[in-house]
């Protein structure tokens, strides 16, 4: 089995690009959007979290079962963040707004 050789001005501009994208998250976090404060806050942590396992974990130059095993265990956590939500939302002593 050969390994993929990543260059080091792929690491460094992956790097650049976190470190840009930290920057847009400081930045943001000072900007009043309303309700979408924390739709960019959690665009922007996708991004990053996707740069890391991509090129970081070499998730990008692996075989088709790593692919298969990280898009699983996405899934897993979709499924147990929609439990936890669906859950405190069903919670008795909070009071929803009505229409």
């Amino acid at each position: 089995m050969s390994e993929h050789i990543v260059s080091r001005k792929t690491y460094f501009s992956i790097f650049g690009a976190l470190l840009a994208l930290t920057a847009l998250t400081t930045f943001m976090a000072f900007q009043d959007l309303g309700p979408f404060n924390v739709v960019v806050a959690l665009a922007i942590a996708l991004i990053k979290a996707s740069l890391v396992v991509l090129f970081f974990m070499h998730v990008k130059y692996s075989s088709r079962l790593v692919k298969v095993i990280v898009c699983a265990g996405l899934f897993w956590f979709l499924i147990m963040i929609s439990f936890t939500f669906a859950d405190y939302y069903t919670r008795g002593w909070i009071r929803h707004p009505h229409p």
